[in-house]
């Protein structure tokens, strides 16, 4: 018996489409001073010598590919090309093409983050911030829930939602929706240093070797990557720290006391009832790692 699929999203097909549908927009030209930024741009991080370097080519060619905006009162919201905007501002450009379409907040939102998700240059954080918000989108929900869903579907406990996955990412080019559940998601849950070195270009392979390590060692891991270490020195890194005798945290005079104490016949012959019963309900509330570091019987 094949089983039923479930019913394509609502706003799916429009998702898509309305991100790439321009053909038949007419290019024109805004005043730079026209535009502003949006404030739902997934990319937060502008590497200025990249964008250097696209102010250089801006001057000698001009701007090749239009921006997408929208009406906003006297101006212009910027939905995709932000960066070009930007370029074109260094370069000297005083107006650039653009499209201009009527987009809602939902659809502007869906097409930039089309748009960047498609850009080499997006960071990995930016890249999977935007992924987490197509997909609440698509879902709607928010995205704290549509992460849950994720891996909720990864784990194969929500089946309803796998299919919604493999079409969006599919159908938006985003490669396999499982690997980003596996692999990515978790980048949006890391220490706000990590994220910080990840908008500036740390790769998320040796941010997860850092986000996994003690918090005591992570610093001093950071602080290595940034200085050029690759994965594989980061990692080796990690081991020869994580390898170090863990520092004493407890008072060795109180817990010889404590030991003498207990070990004695004696002493536990001169305790009464409710003591007894006492030692022995802080006895069976031991902690199992100190259990097994005793070697004592669960």
């Amino acid at each position: 018996m094949t089983r039923k699929r479930p019913n394509r999203p609502a706003g799916l097909d429009g998702l898509l489409q309305g991100a790439s549908a321009l053909a038949d927009v007419p290019t024109v030209t805004l005043l730079t001073a026209q535009l502003r930024p949006a404030a739902f741009q997934p990319r937060q991080h502008f590497d200025p010598d990249t964008l250097t370097e696209l102010a250089d080519s801006i001057r000698k060619q001009g701007v090749l590919q239009p921006l997408l905006v929208r009406p906003s009162g006297a101006e212009f919201e910027i939905i995709a090309g932000e960066r070009r905007w930007r370029a074109a501002q260094q370069a000297g450009l005083t107006h650039v093409p653009v499209y201009v379409r009527d987009l809602t907040d939902e659809q502007a939102t869906r097409a930039a983050l089309l748009e960047n998700l498609h850009r080499e240059d997006l960071n990995q954080y930016e890249e999977a911030a935007a992924t987490l918000r197509l997909v609440a989108l698509t879902l709607g929900v928010d995205e704290d829930t549509a992460r849950a869903r994720m891996y909720a579907a990864a784990r194969g406990t929500n089946t309803e939602d796998r299919t919604v996955l493999e079409d969006l990412f599919a159908a938006a080019s985003l490669g396999s929706w499982q690997s980003f559940t596996t692999n990515k998601l978790r980048i949006l849950k890391y220490p706000d240093a990590i994220v910080q070195a990840m908008r500036g270009g740390l790769h998320y392979s040796i941010a997860a070797v850092i986000a996994s390590a003690p918090e005591t060692h992570q610093a001093e891991l950071l602080a290595l990557a940034l200085g050029g270490a690759g994965y594989r020195e980061v990692k080796a890194r990690r081991a020869e720290l994580e390898a170090r005798p863990t520092p004493l945290r407890v008072d060795p005079a109180r817990v010889t006391q404590v030991g003498k104490r207990i070990g004695s016949v004696k002493w536990l012959g001169t305790l009464d009832d409710r003591a007894q019963k006492d030692l022995q309900a802080w006895l069976n509330r031991m902690p199992d790692s100190v259990r097994k570091a005793m070697n004592l019987p669960d």
